[in-house]
């Protein structure tokens, strides 16, 4: 779950794509994500094969603990599965309940050392022993906007806002699993069929099953595909093709290598503004402003804003953000 409370500095982490590929990274695992706008078959087949899916979902307190979407527990679960013990940490416990399950997966040194230090754990243990690893605490927190103003002491009304939480599906031993840190055991969704889309066709269903529950036009949920770095394969076909001296169908590896790196060049960027600290801007602006004898005028513009913004809400007119 992800909450407000960051006192076991474990930090809020976005669902983007972008922020979990290059966690991935730093984890030395070659493996990328991607959004999911829809779960037909034409979209998934894009992204083939997908190891994981990531779904993000509001989190309610007091929901029943009872499996969902008709799966049921397996407190026998053979793989890999960890506990979330503290909060906010739920996005990188969902990668790693995720990684810690796909076979003959490349990882870096550290990350291979953690989950063989893990093996053999029970579930709580393991989530202990994960949120304890302070060179992971940094790769989660390394994405997150930096902190520089604390509230701390000015006796501020506290505000209750929404929580959002992070589970995965993946495919093991021939059934659909679900792993979500804040359940008690991994909850199994049946057996899929290795033919046609393979796993990705049960998990539909037990996906839309669960999305179903939700208010008609309800959006409080996302979801990413753990899948293959496309580089490589699109690099090679280009290479081939190039060589077979069949220019049309390279000109479409092309493109789609082009959308690839345009697509990884976005990310960096996005990724570059997460990690700065705009206070000294702010502060040379403001400073700026109030010397050339504009910032009260800003002021009063913006507080009339937020009045307007505060009168919208409370006519239902304007939707919470995140």
């Amino acid at each position: 779950m992800s909450g407000d409370d960051d006192s076991s500095g474990w930090q809020l982490t976005e669902s983007d794509p972008g922020v979990f590929t290059e966690l991935l990274k730093t984890l030395g695992v070659p493996l990328v994500v991607d959004d999911l706008y829809s779960l037909d078959a034409e979209a998934l087949a894009e992204l083939q094969p997908v190891h994981a899916l990531i779904f993000l979902f509001k989190w309610v307190g007091g929901e029943s603990n009872e499996p969902s979407s008709g799966g049921q527990y397996d407190p026998e679960f053979p793989g890999f599965f960890a506990h979330q013990v503290v909060n906010n940490a739920c996005a990188t416990l969902a990668v790693m309940n995720a990684i810690g399950n796909i076979p003959g997966l490349k990882m870096g040194p550290q990350l291979s050392e953690l989950l063989s230090f893990t093996a053999g754990m029970d579930p709580q243990t393991s989530g202990m022993a994960i949120t304890s690893a302070d060179w992971l605490r940094e790769a989660h927190n390394a994405l997150s906007p930096p902190s520089a103003i604390s509230l701390e002491g000015l006796d501020l009304p506290k505000t209750t806002e929404d929580a959002y939480h992070f589970i995965v599906y993946i495919p093991y031993a021939g059934s659909v699993y679900e792993l979500d840190g804040l359940k008690q055991a991994p909850v199994k969704h049946g057996v899929y069929s290795e033919s046609g889309e393979g796993w990705v066709a049960k998990a539909r269903d037990v996906i839309q099953a669960r999305i179903a529950t939700y208010p008609p036009g309800a959006v409080e949920f996302s979801l990413l595909a753990v899948h293959d770095d496309p580089l490589p394969r699109l690099q090679e076909q280009l290479a081939q093709l190039q060589a077979a001296g069949r220019q049309a169908e390279a000109g479409e590896v092309m493109m789609k290598l082009s959308n690839e790196n345009a697509k990884r060049e976005r990310w960096a960027f996005e990724n570059s503004l997460r990690k700065h600290n705009y206070l000294g801007f702010i502060h040379a602006l403001l400073l700026n402003m109030a010397k050339a004898g504009k910032l009260e005028a800003a002021t009063e513009g913006a507080r009339k804003a937020l009045q307007e913004r505060i009168e919208r809400k409370k006519k239902g007119e304007l939707m919470d953000e995140d």
